[in-house]
């Protein structure tokens, strides 16, 4: 008798390489998530630790990364507890800032990268702090640390893994008057871009890029502060580069405040925001853009903050709150007092203590989703890049 084979039963999802790799990069962006799903057998190893796996789980995580750790001036804290607390970066990426004079300036963290201002060189560095992977690269000429302040930032570009991007920014006065100057640097074309620029008006001629706060990256625009040279510790205004469009912008800030009282944001919804710290209040505010295109300043909120940290009134009288600094990603600020460090998460309004104040100028949030072995730059592999277009 002939007998009727039976159609063979497709494989279990779990044993399809294909299915199970797309469920594995739905795993949380923590640092211990991919090591335990190692540890569950040799196929799960296979695919976790396969190089194109940890692009795409990178990639997938890239807008909700988690907040790891920050920078202070000579030093890295993790903020995460067990089994998430990724390890100090290697000392040889403090060994040039233990012989530190003032020449270098952390200009912030974005994308796993750091980016650092050498100013004895006048370089800019751009660093991998966990496997050594750095590159140096030229500053333009343009750009004039002695006669003014520059602003920098470092970021990927858009699913692609193995690119950056550098901006600087800065005024500079020229014959036809003060202007905000801004160039790019690719690491895919090792070279710097066209000048751009912006005439600022008449009631800006002493903006200068507020030193030592980072940028902020909403949506295809990174926002920089502008302080007053002449008025000192008072906030003149936010300069807007659009990536997309390549063209700065000056926009007007909604309250007069000094510089540590006042920290760009991404809104709640989207768009730019600022986070006002008034002595121990906050005022949240979002621009808005009217029907003929015309932006303006709404205050979306207000939160008492004495009520949340518990603070006496001796403690008022001695010291007040400032913004040490801003992790973009988590919405997460970083708030001195004046006995100890807090963070604060915008939405959820949890407050969490870090460490007792140290009273560094700033703290620097190293926000990413952690994968060790991964390279910047296209495969340099360590080695130093030097440009100079």
């Amino acid at each position: 008798m002939n007998r009727r084979r039976r159609p063979r039963s497709p494989p279990a999802p779990l044993e399809n390489d294909d299915l199970l790799s797309e469920i594995l990069l739905r795993l949380a962006p923590l640092p211990s998530s991919l090591p335990r799903a190692s540890a569950v057998c040799k196929q799960w190893r296979r695919l976790v630790s396969d190089p194109r796996f940890l692009r795409r789980f990178r990639i997938h995580h890239s807008r909700n990364p988690p907040l790891l750790g920050f920078f202070g001036e000579h030093y890295f804290e993790p903020t995460m507890d067990p089994p998430n607390r990724i390890p100090t970066p290697d000392d040889s990426f403090y060994s040039f800032l233990d012989e530190d004079d003032g020449r270098f300036q952390l200009f912030g963290s974005r994308h796993g990268l750091v980016l650092i201002f050498d100013r004895s060189r006048n370089q800019v560095l751009v660093l991998d702090p966990f496997n050594g992977d750095r590159h140096r690269i030229a500053v333009p000429p343009d750009f004039d640390e002695r006669e003014t302040s520059i602003g920098g930032t470092v970021f990927r570009v858009a699913g692609d893994e193995q690119h950056f991007q550098v901006v600087l920014v800065t005024t500079q006065v020229y014959e036809q008057g003060d202007t905000a100057i801004a160039r790019v640097y690719s690491s895919e074309t090792g070279g710097w871009g066209a000048l751009i620029s912006i005439l600022l008006p008449p009631k800006h001629p002493t903006s200068v890029i507020c030193t030592g706060f980072p940028s902020i990256l909403v949506g295809h625009s990174l926002y920089w502060l502008l302080s007053d040279m002449k008025i000192k510790e008072r906030s003149d205004g936010i300069l807007e580069f659009d990536l997309e469009r390549q063209v700065l912008s000056l926009l007007p800030v909604p309250v007069d405040a000094i510089p540590t009282k006042l920290q760009l944001m991404q809104a709640v919804g989207g768009g730019l925001g600022i986070f006002f710290l008034s002595k121990f209040s906050v005022q949240l505010w979002k621009m808005e853009t009217d029907s003929d295109g015309v932006p303006s300043w709404v205050l979306a909120r207000t939160v008492e903050l004495d009520k949340l940290l518990l603070m006496s009134s001796r403690k008022k009288k001695r010291e007040p709150l400032c913004i040490k600094g801003f992790a973009e990603y988590n919405s997460v600020v970083f708030l001195r007092t004046p006995t100890d460090l807090f963070t604060i998460q915008l939405e959820s309004l949890q407050f969490k203590k870090v460490s007792r104040t140290n009273f560094v100028a700033r703290y620097h949030p190293f926000e990413n989703v952690y994968v060790a072995g991964m390279c910047i730059g296209g495969g340099h592999d360590g080695a130093e890049v030097l440009h100079n277009t």
